[in-house]
């Protein structure tokens, strides 16, 4: 037997982010609507709120429980009890209400990565992510950001590389693009900071 390909590629991102320095925490994968949406700055009303809002559980004597969408309820229950600076990254499951399809599952893995302290730039960002990207897919890889909307970062973006197979020329694999999505970013919004404190 050997590792899951899951594991394997799981444990090498964290061993990239854990040689610049972060830490790995883990989180539950039954949340509560305040650390899954609220206190990630996605009130009741939010319309972003409609992709991710199913998958609920039981109501606790507090609170509606569910699922969680994505792994920056990690973010929440981390910012909660420890004060900055901190570098953490949060790999786990994740469940929503999507299609399955070639590129959509009801239940994938992500990994959420934040730091928190003075003096963090957009830069900071952008340098952690090419680091990794390259550290993953291999030195030669371009990448973009290109600007979009999430709710709990601010400025925001979507971060592409070029096409691995192809080398940016366009194949079947990146849709003739050259490109591949591989994750969304940004800087923490500073309605999340209020929410848990800071």
């Amino acid at each position: 037997g050997r590792m899951h390909p899951l594991t394997q590629v799981i444990e090498e991102i964290v061993s990239i982010f854990t040689r610049m320095g972060f830490s790995v925490v883990d989180g539950p994968e039954i949340e509560t609507e305040f650390n899954n949406f609220t206190g990630l700055n996605i009130p009741l009303e939010h319309p972003s709120r409609d992709a991710f809002d199913t998958f609920y559980l039981a109501t606790d004597a507090k609170e509606r429980l569910l699922l969680r969408s994505q792994t920056s309820p990690v973010q929440i229950r981390v910012m909660q009890k420890h004060k900055p600076p901190l570098a953490v990254i949060a790999p786990g499951r994740v469940y929503r209400p999507d299609a399955v399809d070639a590129s959509h599952s009801f239940m994938f893995h992500q990994i959420e990565g934040f730091v928190v302290d003075k003096g963090i730039t957009f830069s900071d960002l952008k340098g952690t992510l090419e680091t990794f990207a390259k550290a993953i897919f291999g030195e030669d890889i371009k990448m973009r950001f290109r600007p979009h909307y999430f709710p709990f970062t601010e400025p925001s973006a979507e971060v592409d590389i070029s096409c691995y197979i192809c080398k940016g020329k366009g194949c079947s694999v990146c849709g003739r693009k050259g490109w591949l999505e591989i994750l969304g970013s940004g800087m923490i919004h500073p309605n999340v900071f209020k929410n848990v404190g800071y």
